[in-house]
């Protein structure tokens, strides 16, 4: 853009020499030199704290599905990148062993109930001991829990969506077994309830950065197309500023100035819902200082999404 505003001078300046409006004096053959100076000292430099601009990411919460238990996958009934709702079925285990759990307990259960209310008879009619009632309360009890537990290992043989989404890399097939340990999960579910959309800024452009601000953005993924948006907030860590419980000493390591985050909301949340997690693009934050470089940082951000048509880096 610099470039262009100087030709655009230089051109300018030749027609009035040309048309001898203007001496071609010592003044003159150094003001291209004095208009650089000028535009980089006095518009393109602050225009980076004014209207600071950076790579943006789009990304979706990934959910990693680990059944609650194990068994034998009898239905994968979920489809590739298909959108899903709360508690579609994602896919079904084996219940029979579950089941037969249940009925062993409901069986026993129903058993020590009928004990039971033939001790409490007895203890009412001074025949019988209150311990034997309160043993017999005590197996009723622990009977409900176990069959509690049991009905809620039934019911998870149906794995389910935990939310809106869809689901990516479908491996799953009818035949497999499945355990419900944490590091062996099953499928990569993408929760599509909220988008994130994080931009990156470098911190010397950073300090002047508030929610709220006005965002304009351009996507690789739609070229030539402006969304606007607002700041939403300012991440307030980085991985580089982040200290873990550790039982060793401080480890000296490369310290430099990474760029801060800052997640923007866009104002169309349809195309944001619509737009591929890893989408990539370019964002210009508009603040309250060096309005007058607004205008040049909106005509560099358009040239952009322009040349997202042929540029595929």
């Amino acid at each position: 853009m610099i470039v262009a505003i100087l030709n655009v001078y230089l051109v300018l300046l030749f027609v009035l020499v040309k048309l001898h409006i203007v001496r071609f004096n010592l003044f003159w053959k150094v003001s291209p030199l004095l208009m650089l100076f000028l535009l980089l000292f006095g518009l393109f430099i602050p225009m980076g704290w004014g209207a600071p601009q950076g790579p943006a990411l789009v990304v979706r919460q990934s959910v990693a599905i680990v059944p609650n238990v194990a068994g034998e996958v009898v239905d994968v009934p979920v489809a590739v990148n298909t959108p899903l709702k709360t508690g579609d079925v994602l896919f079904k285990i084996d219940p029979a062993p579950y089941d037969a759990k249940v009925q062993t307990i409901s069986a026993k259960l129903k058993l020590a109930s009928t004990r039971l209310s033939q001790m409490t008879t007895l203890y009412e009619r001074e025949a019988g001991r209150r311990f034997d009632v309160e043993q017999r309360q005590s197996e009723v009890d622990q009977l409900k829990g176990q069959l509690q537990a049991a009905q809620w290992n039934l019911e998870k043989t149906i794995v389910r969506a935990p939310s809106e989404g869809y689901v990516t890399n479908v491996a799953l097939r009818t035949g497999a077994r499945v355990s419900n340990i944490p590091l062996s999960p099953v499928m990569a579910f993408i929760d599509t309830t909220d988008t994130l959309i994080g931009v990156e800024v470098d911190q010397i452009y950073a300090r002047f950065l508030k929610p709220s601000q006005p965002v304009e953005v351009t996507f690789k993924f739609r070229p030539g197309q402006i969304y606007t948006g607002k700041v939403e907030t300012v991440l307030q860590a980085i991985a580089t500023g982040q200290v873990q419980t550790s039982g060793a000493a401080v480890a000296p390591k490369s310290i430099q100035a990474n760029p801060f985050v800052v997640r923007v909301r866009l104002d169309d949340a349809a195309f944001a819902a619509s737009l591929p997690a890893g989408s990539i693009g370019v964002a210009a934050i508009f603040t309250d200082r060096v309005k007058v470089t607004h205008v040049i940082r909106k005509v560099l951000l358009r040239q952009i999404a322009i040349t997202n048509y042929v540029n595929p880096f």
